[in-house]
């Protein structure tokens, strides 16, 4: 996965622009914050932090304590510097918190499960935070609708395209095309089916695995419109699964 990292290591400025575009704004993010629920005084673990966009977030939401990792030392590098210039308490690492000495409530991996190459590295990516979830901890995490719509042009409104690079299978390559403001970028995921994503997940020592809907935040629908939503909301590109450390 070295090439892949080396790529995102480049498109951090990218990655913090993307949440500009209204359907991370109004609608993933939305959606992802609604799955974590209350924050409280809990630990949470961002798993593939990128720039911590979202560790920023549930720090500001009340979160005790709250560490991004992330492989991608330019992402974690962009995070940290952003944490210099507002400082929140917040921790980040390109290696993995140590089970032996850390421990979460919450976990969040936002788009990391897709780029898995194969399937023992989808349960390590899972294992990742389930070794630090206390029993009981949720893990929120978004892997590629593995019922996405194929056709090219059908997420085009949203700034992005996604198609299969390959007939469609577990692990099969997907392109996403980043298509917004001066960015124009392609990466490489992985498709994974529902019934392999849920067998990772028990493997990784979860249970209680749940696919839900995603949802629309009221100013979203009064920015753009039902209309504009309801191609998204029919067929999203992402899946939202939250599950539970066994």
């Amino acid at each position: 996965m070295t090439a892949m990292h080396d790529q995102f290591d480049t498109l951090a400025r990218m990655y913090e622009d993307m949440f500009r575009l209204p359907w991370r704004r109004h609608l993933e993010k939305h959606s992802v914050l609604s799955a974590l629920g209350s924050f409280g005084d809990r630990a949470v673990l961002d798993v593939g932090c990128g720039t911590g966009v979202y560790t920023r977030e549930v720090r500001r939401r009340g979160a005790a304590r709250v560490t991004g990792y992330d492989v991608s030392e330019g992402m974690v590098a962009r995070a940290r510097l952003i944490e210099r210039g507002e400082p929140l308490g917040i921790e980040y690492s390109t290696e993995p918190p140590d089970p032996a000495t850390d421990c979460y409530d919450l976990a969040l991996g936002v788009y990391v499960l897709p780029y898995a190459e194969d399937y023992r590295s989808l349960v390590n990516v899972c294992a990742a935070a389930g070794r630090v979830l206390r029993p009981g901890g949720l893990f929120v995490t978004l892997p590629v609708n593995p019922d996405y719509d194929g056709r090219r042009d059908y997420y085009a409104r949203y700034g992005f395209r996604l198609w299969d690079a390959e007939p469609r299978a577990d692990a099969s390559r997907v392109t996403l095309e980043l298509a917004f403001g001066p960015y124009h970028e392609k990466i490489t995921a992985r498709h994974w089916s529902r019934t392999t994503l849920e067998r990772a997940l028990a493997e990784a020592s979860f249970t209680d695995v749940t696919w839900l809907d995603f949802q629309v935040a009221p100013q979203g629908v009064q920015e753009h419109g039902r209309e504009f939503w309801a191609p998204y909301l029919c067929c999203p590109h992402a899946s939202l699964i939250t599950c539970r450390k066994k």
